[in-house]
């Protein structure tokens, strides 16, 4: 069977993202006949129709919504394929992606100091975390905390361990021993920090109040403005440590997860892949840190 023409099938998959003929025309930057020609033309092609056109407006029958499934998935596939070619024609450019805190608090700061070392390779930096689909999104390497399951294909460079510990701005009233009737800020995204730090550091359960956030970044930052406790990374708040903005008043502690670039081949095997996790590995070079404690695990 001789399958209809590609811009057809792109036609028709803007159109149904959008659900709008004209909306898709826009972001296509055609008329809205040449879209309604083309979508008309891929129904008659394959003899079913795709959409319901009621008052104007439309509506994907089932065969439109099995057909975009498999459209988008298509196109994505064939957007990572092509960036990732245009990536590898230029060299000089990095991809790489980041938890979002790690990024904001730690790694931009210190981005250009990293360009000054190597003006020609540019870092494109993304937002994000958890698992990495190398395939569709282009991206040529990963910085990831160890706290999911990740495929044995990657390959994986761990580059520092994670210390946590509490953390405050010195205006913040405590009291000698504990947190008895001081704020503990929670994070949505580190569920089980504050218990982990507990168990690691042999206090018992507390018995404070509680603020909840939905990222760790900003819990940091309410703890930066006197808002309570929280619980934090040390690498992630290391600047503010040494300015005086926040203290850690218990120290920190090793809790057992660790920091890792990932990538869907041997770092070494890229010029830009391994010079960037050089230059990283030296950044996270363990010196010694005010406050930090010895290892409890």
């Amino acid at each position: 069977m001789k399958l209809p023409a590609l811009t057809a099938f792109r036609y028709f998959d803007v159109a149904a993202q959008t659900q709008s003929f004209v909306r898709a025309a826009e972001l296509l930057h055609v008329t809205h006949g040449a879209v309604s020609r083309q979508v008309r033309l891929l129904e008659e092609q394959l003899g079913v129709p795709l959409f319901e056109r009621r008052n104007r407006a439309i509506f994907l029958t089932q065969a439109g919504r099995e057909l975009l499934a498999t459209t988008q998935s298509i196109f994505e596939q064939l957007q990572g394929t092509v960036h990732r070619l245009q990536q590898d024609a230029r060299e000089e450019v990095l991809v790489l992606s980041c938890e979002p805190t790690l990024a904001m608090k730690w790694l931009i700061p210190r981005l250009p100091a990293f360009q000054a070392a190597h003006p020609d390779i540019q870092v494109h930096l993304v937002a994000a975390g958890g698992p990495v689909d190398f395939v569709r999104s282009g991206i040529d390497l990963a910085l990831r905390r160890d706290d999911f399951h990740w495929d044995d294909s990657l390959h994986a460079l761990q580059v520092c361990e994670e210390w946590t510990g509490p953390v405050c701005s010195p205006a913040t009233p405590l009291p000698d021993q504990g947190f008895a009737g001081v704020r503990l800020l929670h994070s949505a995204s580190r569920p089980n920090a504050w218990s982990t730090w507990l168990r690691l550091s042999g206090q018992t359960e507390l018995s404070a109040q509680r603020a909840d956030y939905e990222h760790f970044y900003l819990c940091i930052q309410a703890a930066s403005a006197g808002l309570g406790v929280a619980m934090a990374s040390h690498l992630m708040v290391q600047d503010e440590l040494a300015s005086g903005q926040l203290h850690a008043p218990h120290g920190f502690v090793r809790d057992g997860s660790a920091y890792h670039l990932l990538c869907p081949q041997p770092i070494e095997a890229t010029e830009k892949c391994r010079r960037f996790a050089d230059w990283l590995i030296t950044e996270l070079r363990p010196a010694p840190a005010a406050g930090r404690t010895t290892s409890l695990r």
